[in-house]
């Protein structure tokens, strides 16, 4: 099987339809991503069905909850995931990601003006600096830090009626537990796990759907100090 075949194989599982141009949009992605991890570190996965596999259909899995939102911002986004691959499946909707290091925003930048893409933007910023508070309908995040730490950054900046999803790996339940007081505090219902195995593929994931049913207090976020990835297997 061709990286393209996989691509959309997989894609037809999770997409209503899947056009010629979102295909090469992908491939594109790919072949820039690799090319540039030679000289910069943006992922651990390096071989092109594997980015595939482990990235691309794995991001498109959470595209059925966010096809409907109007504006989504990925928080950390790293090599832009995942709102890159989502960006390039949800045509209507609107992007933001932002990621504290300048290299991956300005390789970003290019694969989006490569690409051709109206509806995403990326943006080098720190999370508890920006100050649209309340303006996404709905966040995302994937393998950037725990979850009580992720949930101040992210929930600030969520409309009441949003939610948040975050991605992690599959044993993530004692993580969510000890996160859950700090997401009520910050305004979000409890937090529900939903477990997946990514198409065309044996990876088992989980996404932790949080929804903001209450405005955050004002004096978060707070201002942390480097943040560490957390896990999720070859980001």
């Amino acid at each position: 099987m061709t990286e393209r075949e996989l691509l959309i194989k997989g894609l037809e599982q999770i997409c209503p339809e899947v056009y010629s141009q979102t295909v090469d949009n992908f491939l594109k992605f790919s072949d820039m991503l690799l090319e540039k991890n030679k000289v910069m570190n943006l992922t651990a996965i390096t071989e092109p069905m594997e980015v595939i596999s482990r990235h691309f259909l794995d991001c498109a899995m959470i595209a059925p909850d966010i096809i409907s939102e109007e504006k989504v911002i990925d928080i950390g986004t790293g090599a832009g995931f995942p709102g890159l691959p989502l960006a390039i499946l949800c045509q209507d909707t609107e992007f933001v990601l932002i990621d504290a290091l300048r290299k991956r925003i300005d390789f970003l930048n290019e694969v989006i003006s490569q690409l051709g893409l109206k509806n995403v933007i990326a943006i080098h910023a720190r999370a508890e600096e920006l100050k649209e508070r309340q303006s996404f309908s709905a966040a995302v995040s994937r393998a950037v830090a725990d979850l009580s730490v992720l949930s101040e950054l992210t929930l600030p900046l969520v409309k009441v009626g949003g939610k948040f999803i975050a991605m992690k790996a599959q044993d993530c339940q004692d993580e969510v537990i000890k996160a859950t007081k700090a997401i009520e505090i910050l305004g979000g219902a409890k937090p529900i796990i939903k477990t997946y195995t990514v198409v065309e593929s044996d990876i088992v994931r989980a996404k932790v759907e949080i929804n903001k049913i209450k405005d955050t207090p004002s004096k978060y976020p707070r201002r942390f100090a480097k943040i560490s990835a957390a896990p999720l297997g070859g980001k």
